[in-house]
Order: C-alpha cells, then structure tokens, then sequence
C-alpha cells in the first residue's frame, strides 16, 4: 500500500496586525511548539523575520537551506523564494514579520 505523508496543518496560537497598509504588513505572530506555517511564497513582498522570544526555524526550499532565529535576529527572505517558518523549540515561539513593500499576496507551494 503507498501511503502519502500528509503535513499537519499550521496551528498558529495567536496573530495580531500592528499594522497594514497597500505597501507594508506587520503581523507578530505567538507559535506552540511543532507549529509550523505551509510552504508558500509572496510574489512581490520581502519577508523581514525579527525573532523576539524562542528559537524560528525558516526553511527554504530551493536551494534546501534552515536557518534557525533566536531573540534579536533577523532573517530577510526575498520575494519569490518558497519558504516556510515555525517554532523550534519546546516552549513558545514568537516573531515580528515585516512584509514589504509591495502588495501582500500568500501563494502555497505545492
């Protein structure tokens, strides 16, 4: 029997938007442990990473790279880049996405 892995889908505890306009977003996301967002990429908008407490782990699909945050580092991801970000650590997660400039799109990756 060929059993297809499915991923779990993202459980995102709490989101809030500081602020949203045309031209920027910023969301500051809180992230259990094993919570993790789907592959996906934005076609105009940079993704400005800011951890601020616990470890993200943002993965990039090609080429395969992680790079693991922790509190006061950043990680800019350009647009058209598939990637996904969630917490790698056993206690909560939480970071600043700063999204911009440009018009915010979220496209899945298949």
């Amino acid at each position: 029997m060929n059993q297809t892995r499915q991923e779990p889908a993202a459980v995102v505890e709490k989101i809030r938007i500081v602020l949203q306009t045309p031209e920027i977003r910023v969301v500051e996301y809180v992230l259990q442990p094993g919570d993790r967002h789907p592959w996906h990429h934005h076609s105009e908008v940079t993704d400005r990473f800011y951890c601020l407490e616990g470890q993200i782990e943002v993965e990039l699909r090609d080429p395969p790279r992680t790079e693991r945050l922790r509190p006061g580092q950043t990680l800019t991801i350009p647009p058209q880049v598939v990637h996904r970000a969630g917490n790698a650590a056993d206690g909560v997660g939480r970071y600043l996405l700063v999204q911009g400039i440009g018009r915010y799109d979220f496209v899945k990756a298949a």
